[in-house]
């Protein structure tokens, strides 16, 4: 007595597994906030932001897509914000000290 075994049958397509990892999520999500509050610093922001939107991008296809993509959203909030204040920052440390130094008096 042999098993007969079924015909074979077309394959079934089966969805990419999303990564119970949610690793990447949370660290985006935690860069983001961090870097809303160091925007001020412009390299700590800058930095901050940068890694965040990167560790978002990776951590979208996740089960924590919605921490990923809210790690994204202020993480890129925190890189113009720190731009916009590095440019305010600048300008106003030149328009103070840059006239001083044209007219010879930069001491």
């Amino acid at each position: 007595m042999s098993e007969q075994l079924p015909p074979n049958l077309a394959p079934v397509y089966t969805p990419a597994q999303v990564s119970d990892k949610r690793g990447f999520a949370i660290a985006s999500l935690v860069l983001g906030i961090l870097s809303l509050c160091g925007s001020g610093i412009f390299i700590c922001g800058g930095i901050m932001s940068v890694v965040g939107i990167v560790l978002g991008a990776l951590g979208v296809n996740s089960k924590g897509k919605g921490m990923a993509i809210a790690g994204i959203i202020l993480s890129a909030l925190g890189l113009i914000l720190a731009i916009i204040l590095r440019i305010i920052f600048r300008g106003l440390l030149l328009s103070h000290y840059f006239p001083q130094f044209l007219n010879g008096r930069w001491f």
